[in-house]
């Protein structure tokens, strides 16, 4: 389960890291392609700017997560206050892929397996976690 867990969460937040970085300073037209085949070009101008500017902040959101992740995996694993605050916001995100889901609709195959993927991998590591601090507690 430890190695498990250790796996999920590192895939789970190098991607986080990699997607973040990427589409705040390198290339969100990229992502805007290859995620939602849209080509930002075809917009106006001030539609353009506007979701660039939120999508870039947003992905800047997630690499912060993600750089908080690797500063305090040791913490997240460990702690109580950190693992809780780490699996909230995994979850957070989880559950929003959840509502779209249901209320915009079916997301694709590639949307589909994230949400899967980030769904095995935050019970893994909420498991091995609680599991870990109940045995210290005793």
């Amino acid at each position: 389960m430890k190695h498990l867990s250790y796996f999920f969460f590192y895939t789970y937040v190098g991607l986080v890291l990699l997607a973040g970085f990427w589409g705040a300073f390198i290339n969100p037209y990229f992502d805007f392609d290859l995620l939602f085949g849209l080509d930002t070009d075809t917009l106006v101008a001030d539609e353009r700017i506007n979701l660039l500017s939120q999508y870039r902040f947003l992905r800047a959101l997630e690499f912060g997560f993600g750089l908080f992740s690797i500063l305090f995996v040791r913490r997240i694993f460990a702690e109580k206050a950190f693992n809780m605050l780490f699996l909230i916001i995994m979850g957070a995100g989880i559950l929003a892929r959840v509502v779209g889901w249901v209320v915009d609709g079916t997301a694709n195959v590639l949307t589909q397996f994230f949400m899967f993927y980030e769904l095995i991998g935050w019970v893994l590591i909420f498991v091995y976690t609680h599991k870990i601090r109940n045995k210290h507690a005793h």
